[in-house]
């Protein structure tokens, strides 16, 4: 892309198509902000009347991970582009296509099949582009998991080398942990059971997302933009809250850009990248990229001018971008707490009345108790009180079955 696209009618023979492959709240959110600048939306998600499906122009419902079936909707429907939102994707297909010039990948077919597995990407940070990450060691049974975690040490972190959002991760304190961890990776991978990464435990102070901004400049060149960082707290591998702006020390900061610029840089293309970096003091490790808005950046809804899903909308069309913080801000995860479908809320009128809070309930057809079924977002003057806010608001919505 050197040029910025002319943007079409919806529906219509000059629509601009985009395909977003995974649409869930995240996925939702971008494909309101791509409605916004009339661009045709395509939605995909594996089960019916996911977030996205909601909002979008048109729905499919598709096994991702089947490679076959990916292509031939993929060549129904010919986008313009095409916008991994998960990582549970034939990514194996996406480059044959793009490499046959049938497909745009948003940012590119290889960041796609590098992140969605975490070998690859962590064999890139640190053996190809060197870059600071805690010791690791990856296996395929549980007698190579006994043998990684003995090398890295413990406490230790073993997680699947194919999952998102936590699932299948486990914190081990001693030899006596492995065994269980090895089933919880298999039981939490969402592709391959097969294979598991084994790190070694960084005494960190604090862990925060940095927003990795590819996008076109005036003179046809891709320049890199940061947004403030975003602190996060998780529990049991789940984000629960993030704020931003996370304060840094200035040397910290410059590192974390540092690492983001040259692990976005290599991985290519355009839109928004969560970059997942460990800090303790001026020190900085990496630890994980998504090529894709992030969960813990929900919170940009409130916090900055344009939110990470308008800043991807607009950087994978070309269009300019900025990541001007608007207000400090935070948001808290709100669980379903029931396992059924079509659960209903209650006190969200109660919540809006939290100072500076919003809602978003993203209307998942199905709860699950540790399932995220909405998010509260609040501004205040500082990041602490901002947290405090929507923690309020969140506790004050009720899931209930009706």
């Amino acid at each position: 892309m050197t040029t910025a696209r002319t943007l079409g009618t919806p529906l219509s023979p000059s629509a601009t198509k985009v395909m977003l492959l995974g649409s869930g709240e995240l996925g939702k959110e971008v494909i309101i902000a791509l409605q916004r600048l009339g661009v045709e939306t395509i939605a995909v998600d594996r089960y019916p009347n996911a977030p996205g499906h909601q909002v979008a122009h048109r729905a499919h419902v598709v096994d991702m991970t089947n490679g076959e079936a990916l292509s031939a909707l993929i060549a129904l429907e010919k986008p313009d582009l095409v916008v991994p939102e998960i990582e549970a994707i034939a990514t194996e297909t996406l480059v044959a296509l793009e490499e046959a010039g049938r497909i745009t990948c948003i940012p590119t077919a290889r960041a796609a099949l590098l992140t969605m597995n975490r070998e690859g990407i962590r064999r890139l940070a640190a053996e190809e582009l060197g870059l600071p990450t805690s010791p690791y060691r990856f296996a395929s049974s549980l007698e190579e998991l006994e043998q990684a975690c003995a090398e890295v040490g413990f406490p230790c972190v073993v997680k699947p080398v194919m999952s998102s959002s936590g699932k299948g991760q486990s914190k081990l304190d001693a030899a006596g942990d492995v065994a269980q961890a090895w089933e919880y990776a298999a039981s939490g991978s969402r592709v391959d059971a097969g294979r598991v990464i084994a790190e070694g435990f960084i005494d960190f102070d604090y862990e925060i997302t940095l927003l990795t901004v590819r996008s076109l400049g005036s003179k046809g060149e891709i320049e890199t933009s940061f947004c403030e960082p975003i602190g996060h707290k998780q529990v049991q591998g789940d984000y629960v809250e993030s704020w931003q702006p996370h304060l840094m020390t200035p040397a910290a900061l410059a590192s974390a850009r540092d690492i983001a610029g040259k692990v976005t840089a290599n991985l290519g293309g355009c839109g928004v990248f969560g970059v997942e970096l460990f800090v303790k003091g001026d020190m900085v490790w990496f630890s994980e990229v998504s090529p894709r808005p992030h969960d813990t950046g929900m919170v940009t809804m409130a916090s900055q001018v344009q939110s990470e899903f308008e800043l991807h909308a607009k950087a994978i069309l070309g269009l300019p971008v900025d990541v001007s913080l608007r207000a400090p801000g935070a948001s808290a995860v709100i669980y379903g707490q029931h396992e059924a479908a079509g659960i209903a809320f209650e006190g969200v009128a109660d919540a809006l009345r939290v100072p500076g809070a919003e809602l978003r309930l993203f209307g998942k057809p199905e709860s699950f108790a540790r399932r995220r079924m909405g998010v509260a977002l609040a501004t205040a003057v500082d990041a602490d009180t901002a947290r405090q806010r929507a923690l309020e608001a969140a506790s004050r919505v009720k899931p209930v079955i009706r």
